[in-house]
């Protein structure tokens, strides 16, 4: 904008006091004209009619339908320029516009080409500072987790189970965990996830004491002796508000810190994700059962089937996720697979200060079919009982 000489203002603004007053009710008649500088009338110009007066245009000519006016913005800018006038290019190209609208730029769009940005961006960038931000290189976040890949050669085949297993849950254990959740009271619900999860002890005891961790099976030593007690079988769980803590072992996870580390994914009939490690490690878990060790079939069976109700009622909460998932299949096999490699080299990476796994794998009770459930394992006796 072309600056107002101090003197033009001050001449501009002079009016006579008398000129403009008048008594109430009465309109002021034949005001005083306003004195006014030399040059004023150009120091007052609007920066449209100083661009088309400097570009040796008049706006009548602009204004006249039969007169085809053009200006290039240089020719306008070095007019400007004799007279010693600064209009910014924004000013110019809107004063050119009114006699060009083709030289118009677009709302918001930049007078640099090089420059993408809109006005606004523009102007936060003046305020804020520029910063080029890259959010895959940002250095305030944390490292990823190294977390390596399900080893998965039958992804064939246990896609098709998979979607069989689907099928089976959604038609039977489903509708059958949902209307045990909404049948049984929350402490009754309670009290029989205690008692199952407290015959899987002795199972914990010995896999902890094969896998060189005497102290975590004295703990789980102290929580069956406690729960079976004073817990009334299992039922209440005295043991955690004694600071004993939960983990569960088995011999699929002895395999894996025997050196059976990496092994084939595989998705079982009914009993879902597993490998082929974990396979043979339920087959070696089922004779220390306490659960199969019950005879008579019309008891044992029930305890069963209850346990597997009880199990798919935990997992209810997941459900959504699950079936929200662009790949099912992928999402419920990477997710067990990291579980089950914290459960069996978790200790080992706290110890040598590894990245820490989210907390939903590090949470024990995350639920699983145990080998008890199992209705028939091959180290199942023959005959009717």
């Amino acid at each position: 904008m072309a600056a107002l000489p101090e003197s033009s203002a001050a001449d501009a603004l002079a009016l006579e006091p008398a000129a403009i007053e008048s008594q109430p009710g009465q309109v002021a008649a034949d005001p005083q004209p306003m004195p006014v500088h030399a040059d004023a009338t150009a120091a007052v110009q609007t920066d449209s009619a100083i661009a088309l007066s400097a570009a040796g245009v008049s706006p009548d000519s602009a204004d006249a339908p039969a007169v085809e006016a053009t200006v290039e913005p240089a020719v306008a800018t070095d007019a400007l320029a004799t007279r010693g006038i600064d209009l910014d290019p924004m000013s110019l190209d809107y004063a050119l516009a009114q006699i060009d609208p083709s030289k118009a730029p677009p709302a918001g769009a930049s007078t640099d080409p090089s420059d993408p940005r809109t006005d606004a961006e523009r102007d936060f960038d003046d305020i804020y500072g520029v910063s080029a931000y890259d959010p895959v290189a940002d250095p305030t976040l944390p490292a990823p987790a190294n977390v390596p890949g399900a080893y998965d050669p039958w992804e064939k085949y246990n896609r098709k189970m998979h979607r069989f297993n689907m099928a089976v849950d959604r038609a039977v254990a489903r509708p059958l965990a949902r209307a045990y959740s909404k049948v049984v009271p929350r402490p009754i619900r309670l009290g029989v996830s205690n008692f199952f999860n407290n015959l899987g002890q002795p199972v914990s005891i010995i896999n902890a004491l094969l896998q060189g961790k005497p102290k975590q099976a004295a703990q789980s030593l102290g929580r069956f002796a406690l729960n079976s007690t004073l817990g009334i079988g299992g039922i209440f769980d005295p043991a955690t508000a004694a600071k004993l803590p939960n983990r569960s072992e088995d011999f699929g996870q002895t395999l894996g810190v025997w050196g059976w580390k990496r092994s084939r994914y595989v998705e079982l009939p009914f009993f879902g994700p597993r490998t082929v490690r974990d396979t043979f490690g339920m087959i070696g878990d089922a004779p220390l059962s306490p659960l199969r060790q019950i005879e008579r079939d019309r008891i044992r069976i029930p305890l069963q089937g209850l346990q597997l109700v009880d199990v798919r009622a935990q997992l209810l909460p997941l459900d959504s996720l699950r079936d929200g998932a662009e790949d099912e299949y992928a999402l419920v096999r990477d997710s067990w697979t990291q579980r089950r490699d914290y459960q069996i080299f978790g200790d080992r990476m706290e110890k040598n200060g590894d990245t820490q796994l989210p907390d939903y794998l590090q949470d024990d009770s995350n639920p699983s079919v145990p080998a008890d459930a199992m209705p028939m394992m091959p180290t199942d006796g023959t005959g009717v009982r």
